[in-house]
């Protein structure tokens, strides 16, 4: 989204790096989710809590809870 918004030209090495940590991060935060609900190695658990939680924190912090 940056890239376009921002107006900015990104290599194909930064593109791929940039994805690469969003995927590590995305995965990191579905394993500790599944994890911290006793459902260790259950990825669907974890992603999608910890996706409901994203929107509803995003909810919370716009004032719409």
């Amino acid at each position: 989204m940056s890239q376009n918004s921002m107006r900015l030209g990104w290599s194909r090495e930064e593109v791929d790096q940039r994805l690469h940590n969003i995927m590590i991060n995305i995965h990191s935060n579905c394993a500790n989710t599944a994890k911290e609900y006793g459902q260790e190695g259950n990825y669907v658990l974890g992603a999608n809590i910890a996706g409901f939680t994203k929107v509803a924190d995003a909810m919370i912090d716009q004032g719409v809870l």
